[in-house]
């Protein structure tokens, strides 16, 4: 049976990957598992054993501990409808993101000024 914290851990996996630009096959060549593994730990088909969690935190760039950021802050593990409508799982935000933080310092301060310009309400 599925447990939330490991839709919790598969989602912030797929958050990442999608973040660095990685195929689930890219992913999976890493660290030496077919990209199919890398699909079930993403839905939570399949569990994340500990050896392998530490090999795709090594993958990813990140500490181990990222997988689980958040579950404390507010009992995210028990409530599952924060979980689909989590904005950084999608395609969008991770293209906005990467293309973001591509630009230099200077034109990506200007254009977080313009964005919250943006959603300034109307006087």
């Amino acid at each position: 049976m599925t447990n939330s914290i490991d839709i919790y851990v598969g989602r912030r996996l797929r958050r990442r990957r999608r973040l660095l630009g990685l195929t689930q096959a890219n992913l999976g060549e890493q660290v030496g598992i077919r990209f199919q593994q890398i699909q079930k730990y993403e839905c939570a088909a399949n569990r994340i054993s500990a050896s392998r969690l530490f090999d795709l935190s090594e993958a990813l760039h990140v500490p181990v501990q990222y997988f689980y950021d958040g579950l404390g802050d507010k009992d995210v593990a028990n409530d599952t409808s924060t979980l689909p409508s989590d904005v950084l799982s999608q395609r969008e935000t991770m293209e906005l993101v990467r293309a973001y933080y591509s630009l230099e310092e200077e034109p990506r301060r200007r254009m977080l000024d313009l964005v919250k310009a943006m959603n300034l309400p109307s006087a």
